[in-house]
C-alpha cells in the first residue's frame, strides 16, 4: 500500500482514447470484483445487526443504535478517505476501507461473545468503513467516464453490490449455525462471515487496482490546468467542496437528493426486521425480506444508469421519490411478522433508493471540478451519512413511542424531499464541467 507507482507510459502520455478506454474497462472489471465481494459483508450483519443491539441492551428503543453507529461512521470515515485518495489514490483509499470494516466486524462478533453494548458500537462505527469504501468504489468508475456513459460506469459498479449483497443476508440463518459450531452466540455468526468477505476485498483492490484511476485522471487534469491555467489544488478538503459547491449550485441540490433518499432508505430498513420479529417471523424469513430490500437497491441499477444517461439525472432523481412514497405507503400497512406489504414494500424501498442514488451520484461526479473531486464525493457521503445516522436513530424511538406504521408515514417528509431536491436540480443551470 505504500509507494503508489507513478503514472508513467504510454497510457499515461498518449492521447489514444482507446488506451484510456482500456484502463476504464479493467478499472470497472475490478471494481465489479471488489463490490461483489465486499458486499457479503457489508450486507450480511443488517438483518441482524438490531436484534443484536436489543439483546446487548436490552431495549427495544436502542436497537437501531448500533446500524445508526455503522452509518455515522461511514459518514465521518467517507471523508477522511476522500482526503486519503487525494493525496494516495483510490487504490490506498479503498483498501483502507475495507481493512478498518474488516476490523470493525472482528469486534461485533467480540461483543457479542463478551456481552458489551459498547464494544458492538464500536465495532459498528468502524464497520462502517467498509461502506465509504463501496460508497466510494461508484465514484472511482467514474474517474475515467465519459459524459455519455458515466452513469452506466457507475451504475454497474453498484449493479455488482447484488451478486453479494441478495446472498448475505441469506447467509444469516447458515451463519448462525456456524455461530454456534463456534461456541458463539447465533446473532455473532453473521459478522464472522462478514469480517472475511471484507478481507477478501481489501486483497483484491491491493492486487488488482493498477493502474490507479484517480491518479491518473489527475495526471491528465494537471496537464489541463498547466494549459489553461486552471484553479490550483489548493486548501483543505472541506474548503475545496464548499467552493465547488458555492460555484456549481446544482451539487448542493444532488447532494441534499442523495442524503434525504438514503435517510428514508435507513430509517426504515433499519426497523423492520424489529416489526417482523413482533410478528414472531424466524431469522430465515427476515434475512429474505431484506435480501429482497437489497435486490430492489442494487439489481436493476444497470437500468437506473441507462435510464439517466438518457432522460437526464434530475428527472431520474424525481422518480426515485415517488417510487420511495409508494414504498413508505405499503410499509404503513403491514401488520408485524411476514406479509406482502412488507415484502413489497421493502422492494419498492431499494428501487427508489437506487433511482435517487445513481442519479444524484452521476450529477456529483459530473459536476464536481477535478481540482475538489474527492473533496465533493467524500462531503457529499459525509452529508449523507449524518441524515441517515440521524433518522436511524429516530426510528427506533418512534417505534418503540407509536409502532413502525408511524414511522413509516413520517419518513413521506423526507421522499418529499427528495422530489423537491430532483425539482430543483434540474432546473438550476450548471456550470461548464471540467474534462474527466
Amino acid at each position: 500500500m505504500s509507494g503508489e507507482r507513478p503514472v508513467t507510459g504510454p497510457v499515461a502520455t498518449s492521447d489514444s482514447e482507446a488506451g484510456l478506454d482500456h484502463v476504464q474497462r479493467r478499472t470497472v472489471r475490478v471494481l465489479v470484483l471488489t463490490q461483489a465481494v465486499g458486499a457479503v459483508g457489508i450486507t450480511i450483519g443488517i438483518a441482524t445487526a438490531s436484534l443484536l443491539a436489543r439483546d446487548l441492551s436490552g431495549s427495544e428503543a436502542l436497537s437501531g443504535l448500533a446500524q445508526t453507529a455503522q452509518v455515522l461512521g461511514a459518514a465521518v470515515i467517507s471523508f477522511l478517505l476522500a482526503g486519503l485518495m487525494h493525496r494516495r489514490g483510490r487504490r490506498v483509499g479503498l483498501t483502507t476501507g475495507y481493512l478498518l470494516g474488516a476490523s470493525g466486524s472482528g469486534l461485533a462478533v467480540l461483543a457479542g461473545a463478551v456481552g458489551s453494548m459498547v464494544l458492538l458500537i464500536l465495532g459498528a462505527v468502524l464497520l462502517g468503513a467498509a461502506t465509504s469504501a463501496n460508497n466510494a468504489a461508484r465514484y472511482a468508475a467514474t474517474d475515467l467516464a465519459g459524459d455519455a456513459d458515466r452513469a452506466r460506469s457507475l451504475s454497474v459498479v453498484v449493479w455488482a453490490t447484488t451478486v453479494g449483497a441478495v446472498a448475505g443476508p441469506n447467509l444469516s440463518g447458515p451463519a448462525g449455525g456456524l455461530a454456534r459450531a463456534l461456541g458463539l452466540p447465533e446473532l455473532v455468526g453473521p459478522f464472522v462471515v462478514a469480517t472475511i468477505g471484507m478481507s477478501l476485498a481489501a486483497l483484491v483492490v491491493t492486487v488488482a487496482l493498477r493502474p490507479d484511476p484517480l491518479k491518473l485522471a489527475q495526471a491528465r487534469g494537471a496537464a489541463d490546468a498547466a494549459r489553461d491555467a486552471a484553479p490550483a489544488d489548493t486548501g483543505s478538503s472541506w474548503s475545496r467542496a464548499r467552493g465547488a459547491i458555492t460555484e456549481r449550485p446544482v451539487l448542493g441540490y444532488a447532494i441534499a437528493g442523495l442524503a434525504l433518499a438514503h435517510a428514508t432508505m435507513i430509517a426504515v430498513m433499519v426497523m423492520t426486521p424489529l416489526h417482523m420479529d413482533h410478528g414472531h417471523a424466524g431469522l430465515e424469513v427476515i434475512g429474505l425480506v431484506i435480501s429482497v430490500h437489497v435486490l430492489g437497491m442494487f439489481a436493476f441499477s444497470p437500468l437506473v444508469g441507462m435510464l439517466a444517461d438518457r432522460a437526464g439525472r434530475a428527472p431520474v432523481l424525481v422518480s426515485g421519490g415517488v417510487v420511495l412514497i409508494a414504498a413508505l405507503l405499503l410499509c404503513s400497512s403491514a401488520p408485524a411478522g411476514m406479509s406482502w406489504q412488507i415484502t413489497a414494500g421493502l422492494f419498492l424501498l431499494g428501487v427508489g433508493w437506487s433511482l435517487a442514488m445513481v442519479a444524484a451520484s452521476t450529477l456529483i461526479a459530473e459536476h464536481a471540478p477535478l481540482r475538489a473531486r474527492t473533496a465533493v464525493q467524500g462531503t457529499s457521503d459525509l452529508v449523507m451519512g449524518i441524515t441517515a445516522a440521524g433518522a436511524g436513530a429516530l426510528a427506533g424511538l418512534v417505534v418503540d413511542l407509536a409502532g413502525y406504521p408511524t414511522l413509516a408515514l413520517l419518513a413521506l417528509v423526507l421522499a418529499g424531499g427528495v422530489i423537491g431536491a430532483g425539482l430543483r436540480a434540474g432546473t438550476t443551470p450548471a456550470a461548464t464541467r471540467v474534462p474527466s
